[in-house]
């Protein structure tokens, strides 16, 4: 679906998942200690999953107590720019299975910490928007400027 002036358009969630997968970097959005928390981190799409790797700490706790997060990555050319959102259930991967499972996407941090937690989002939402970057900056007539009313 595209809007009057075809500067925007709302993904299908096949064509999220695609961006997703070749995103590489996102952001939780969680709550932490009561308050809104983002953190910035590498991930995987697996199974129409996200997954991603943290140590002990914050995003971890977070995960096992407010599992209901966002996730958000998005992306750019010179030409247009899109945004992905997966609103779902975070949850720390325990079992063998899970773990054998989610080394095979092979998740390396970016950093020289060690990460060895798995969390995955299981979807509950994807949505998603593509938009065309303008040439020109819009005219704006006097009479919709907030300023000069």
């Amino acid at each position: 679906m595209t809007d009057r002036n075809d500067q925007m358009s709302v993904l299908s969630e096949t064509e999220c998942w695609q961006l997703l997968a070749d995103a590489g970097l996102g952001r939780l959005v969680t709550n932490a200690d009561g308050r809104p928390a983002i953190f910035p981190v590498n991930f995987a799409v697996q199974n129409r999953t996200v997954l991603f790797r943290t140590a002990e700490g914050t995003k971890l706790v977070g995960a096992a107590i407010n599992n209901n997060v966002l996730f958000e990555a998005d992306g750019y050319t010179s030409d247009e720019g899109w945004s992905v959102i997966v609103a779902g259930v975070a949850r720390s991967l325990r079992s063998d299975e899970e773990i054998a499972e989610a080394e095979q996407v092979e998740l390396v941090p970016w950093v020289a910490s060690e990460k060895k937690h798995f969390i995955r989002i299981r979807p509950r939402n994807v949505t998603g928007r593509r938009f065309q970057f303008a040439t020109q900056p819009a005219d704006v007539l006097a009479a919709e400027d907030p300023v000069l009313g």
